[in-house]
């Protein structure tokens, strides 16, 4: 399961990163090296969409810590 966290926080950093080229930089890191609209565009899009609604899970763990104050 860690491996699974470590995957998609990865993938959701990228993705964030990606977002941040296009806003500040007007430059897609994603349709530059896979090309606009190809299959494999899709697929990184689709990956980090599902990683990203996995951590939403995060919020519950978060709620679950102790706090050592």
């Amino acid at each position: 399961m860690k491996f699974l966290n470590i995957l998609c926080l990865t993938i959701v950093v990228i993705g964030a990163i990606n977002w941040g080229l296009i806003g500040f930089a007007d430059w897609n890191l994603v349709s530059a090296l896979f090309g606009d609209a190809t299959v494999f565009t899709r697929i990184v899009y689709g990956l980090v969409g599902i990683s990203g609604l996995y951590l939403i899970s995060f919020y519950g763990l978060l709620g679950n810590e102790r706090s050592y104050q």
